[in-house]
């Protein structure tokens, strides 16, 4: 069913069908023909599930559907670059090359204590009016592409992209509200800890990550954002996982 879709979004993306959709043409299958299709279409759709989830943090694995990012999926952030990186983390740890498109602010530092490999990742800091464009053509090469819009995209853009993630195998994370996206990573009731009687600095956060999903419930569990070592860790001595109030 998903590499059908794929032709047909592939078709109208750019006004012609791929040399996969040739068969289409072709007279009524036999049936020997019809089951070495059925063991063809078995085979890609296999492929395709051993290959779609790109590992992450452990601490959001058990949060996120299916235990990790999907690839040719999109996720959004709630507006925080901490929560941003520590979700980049994993995939920038496991090897994959990842792009960062309209986040000027986005510390270069902060990220590699976070675990990010700075040699596999591109940053484009002002993209302006081609933001959509710039966001695109990473994902063309990139395995994971954050991107900030400044404005709401329209509809058949957004579909486009799609289209392109789903092609490509990248993983699109949207700081900011994003339709069609595979989950939502929130935070909330922050705390900082460090501070003593008038001195001393803030040194870590707990907060609690809420990921909210097409499909379920909300899930929550309380992280250390960072902990005192500057790690991003789960909160071990608060059993604090649970489904969230609905």
């Amino acid at each position: 069913m998903s590499a059908a879709i794929d032709i047909f979004e592939c078709m109208f993306e750019y006004g012609a069908m791929p040399p996969a959709a040739a068969t289409l043409e072709s007279p009524a299958p036999s049936g020997e023909r019809v089951r070495e299709l059925q063991a063809r279409i078995r085979q890609m759709q296999a492929t395709r599930l051993d290959t779609r989830i790109i590992p992450t943090h452990p601490a959001l694995a058990s949060l996120l559907p299916g235990g990790g990012l999907k690839e040719g999926a999109t996720y959004s952030i709630d507006h925080s670059a901490t929560l941003l990186m520590a979700l980049l983390a994993g995939p920038s740890a496991a090897g994959s090359w990842c792009g960062v498109v309209g986040v000027p602010e986005f510390g270069v530092e902060a990220a590699q204590r976070f675990g990010i490999d700075l040699e596999r990742l591109v940053l484009v800091p002002h993209p302006g009016d081609q933001w959509l464009g710039v966001t695109a053509a990473i994902a063309d090469v990139l395995g994971v592409v954050v991107t900030r819009p400044p404005r709401r995209a329209n509809d058949s853009s957004v579909s486009r992209l799609t289209a392109r993630l789903r092609q490509r195998g990248a993983t699109l994370i949207v700081l900011g509200p994003w339709p069609q996206s595979e989950a939502m990573l929130s935070l909330s009731e922050s705390s900082w800890s460090g501070m003593g009687q008038g001195h001393g600095h803030l040194s870590a956060r707990q907060v609690t990550v809420t990921v909210s999903s097409r499909v379920g419930r909300p899930r929550s569990a309380r992280m250390w954002l960072p902990d005192p070592q500057g790690q991003f860790r789960e909160v071990e001595t608060v059993p604090y996982l649970q489904e969230a109030a609905g």
